[in-house]
């Protein structure tokens, strides 16, 4: 009686999981479709940061941080579900996220403010280079190839090119490129920062986003002229604040753990075309042969780079 009750368990419990497996397939391209959205998502949430600063260009770049990080940052209340201990995240992670999020927008907004806007973001957009080119400092089993200082020479190329290109290279603009160089730099030594100290919850930046926020708004008290902000800024701020500043960094955590990282990577490295289309569109600035030339010599020089890995 117990051999017959096995195995008539075992024929249900056959049955029962021939479905799912006919499905797995299925389930498995659904996934990969959700997960190529979700960085799609994230990377045209991230393209439109240039141009959202470009339209709140009267307001001050602390003031502009500390808000639109601000109301970034309430994103992860939702989030965790009343569990705050996951917002907690230990004194090294929170240093490094206040750092990158802080030191990375404050300067990129300086840059967007001081310089041709287009040129300025495509300096800006060295970044994922410079991850490339740095990360030996960070990681010393890695070492810099042939592929690493080609891609190098034709990413600033590229910059060059783009500074140029912005009414002629004067020394009223040369500051807001500089600014735009420093933002690459942060957020590229942020990004490898993140990698060696390993991962923590996503959910954490909204606290790398509160306390980078005040700082932010802190040093707008001190060191910039107060404005008034208008609805229409307001509005350019929260869509900010909860777009490029908040949504994109889940929607990309989605993308990373539910499909292929080199997949998703790949998607990523569209960031600094789209985010110059953008650009270009806010500013009414005609698309010149030396633009393009800079916009894909940069971005080949990231793809040249990454693939020499």
């Amino acid at each position: 009686m117990q051999l017959c009750n096995k195995a008539v368990n075992k024929r249900i419990v056959t049955k029962a999981h021939k479905p799912l497996a006919h499905l797995q397939p299925q389930l498995n391209k659904i996934s990969i479709v959700r997960s190529d959205l979700a960085a799609i998502g994230a990377v045209l949430l991230w393209a439109s940061l240039a141009s959202l600063a470009i339209a709140l260009g009267e307001i001050p770049p602390l003031l502009m941080t500390g808000i639109a990080l601000l109301f970034g940052s309430l994103i992860s209340v939702f989030l965790v579900r009343g569990n705050f201990r996951k917002l907690v995240p230990e004194a090294k992670t929170l240093l490094l996220g206040v750092y990158g999020l802080f030191g990375y927008h404050v300067a990129l907004f300086a840059g967007l403010q001081n310089a041709p806007a287009v040129q300025a973001n495509l300096v800006n957009y060295l970044w994922p280079l410079l991850i490339v080119v740095l990360a030996p400092l960070f990681f010393h089993q890695l070492r810099l190839g042939l592929k690493h200082v080609l891609s190098a020479i034709i990413g600033f190329s590229g910059a060059a090119i783009a500074i140029l290109s912005g009414a002629g290279f004067s020394r009223a603009f040369e500051i807001g490129y500089v600014y735009a160089l420093i933002a690459a730099v942060i957020w590229a030594t942020y990004s490898l920062g993140s990698k060696r100290i390993g991962s923590f919850p996503t959910a954490q930046v909204g606290s790398f986003a509160l306390v980078a926020g005040l700082l932010a708004l802190l040093g707008h008290f001190f060191l910039e002229a107060p404005v008034e902000i208008s609805s229409t800024q307001w509005l350019w701020l929260i869509l900010m604040g909860i777009g490029p500043l908040g949504g994109s960094f889940y929607l990309w955590d989605y993308a990373l753990k539910h499909g292929n990282p080199q997949r998703v990577g790949l998607i990523a490295f569209f960031t600094p075309l789209c985010s110059t289309t953008f650009a270009l569109l806010v500013t009414g600035q005609d698309l010149t042969w030396p633009l393009l030339m800079a916009a894909l010599l940069i971005f080949g020089a990231a793809l040249v780079g990454a693939r020499g890995r």
